[in-house]
C-alpha cells in the first residue's frame, strides 16, 4: 500500500494551497533509507518537470533538503548547464548588497512567472546526500535558484517576494516575451 510518506517513482508536486508548503522545513538529522529515496524522487521530479531547482516541501516533505539542477530546458532555455547538486540542511552564509531584479516560475506555482529581486551572489554551507560538508559561492542565475528553494524551506514562496502586480505574467504571456525579446 502507497502512503504519502512512502517511495513511489513519480510523486505528485504540491501546488500553492497546500499547507506544507507554509512550513519551515526540519533539519535533517539522518541520511537514513527514507532520505536516499526522496533525494531521488526530488532528482526525478526536477528533471521530468523541466525544473531548475525543487525542494523537499514541494512533494510533501517538511525537510531541510533541496537540489540545484540548472541546464537549459523548456522552460528556462537559456539556464547554465550545471551537474545536480543535492543540499541538505543549507545555509546562507552571506549575500552580496548587489540585488538584481529577474523573472521566476514554479513548479508549485504553476502557470505564473513574477519578477523578483535577488541577491546576485551567494555563499552558502550545506552537505551532500553523503554527509559532506562544502561551502560555496554561487552567482547570477544559480544563486537565484539557490534563494528560491531556500524560501521554500521557510515557508514562503517567489510569490511572497514580487514587489508588484505589474511585476507578474502568466506562463503563456511570459512565453511570448521571451520570444518577441528572441526576435
Amino acid at each position: 500500500m502507497t502512503t504519502p510518506e512512502s517511495s513511489s517513482p513519480s510523486p505528485s508536486l504540491l501546488t500553492l494551497g497546500h499547507p506544507v508548503l507554509r512550513q519551515v522545513a526540519q533539519p535533517v538529522t539522518a541520511l537514513d533509507g527514507s532520505v536516499q529515496q526522496l533525494i531521488d524522487q526530488l532528482l526525478t521530479t526536477v528533471r521530468t518537470a523541466n525544473g531548475v531547482g525543487i525542494a523537499a516541501p514541494q512533494l510533501g516533505h517538511s525537510l531541510r533538503i533541496l537540489v540545484i539542477a540548472s541546464r537549459p530546458n523548456l522552460r528556462y532555455p537559456h539556464a547554465p548547464l550545471m551537474e545536480p547538486t543535492v543540499l541538505i540542511n543549507p545555509r546562507l552564509v552571506s549575500a552580496s548588497d548587489e540585488l538584481e531584479l529577474g523573472w521566476e516560475g514554479c513548479l508549485s506555482v504553476p502557470g505564473v512567472r513574477g519578477q523578483v529581486p535577488r541577491h546576485q551572489t551567494v555563499e552558502v554551507e550545506y552537505c551532500d546526500r553523503h554527509g559532506q560538508a562544502y561551502r560555496q559561492i554561487w552567482q547570477g542565475f544559480v544563486a537565484r535558484i539557490f534563494q528560491h528553494e531556500v524560501d521554500h524551506l521557510d515557508g514562503k514562496v517567489f510569490l511572497d517576494r514580487v514587489q508588484s502586480e505589474a511585476d507578474l505574467l502568466t506562463e503563456d504571456a511570459y512565453q511570448a516575451m521571451e520570444i518577441a525579446n528572441l526576435g
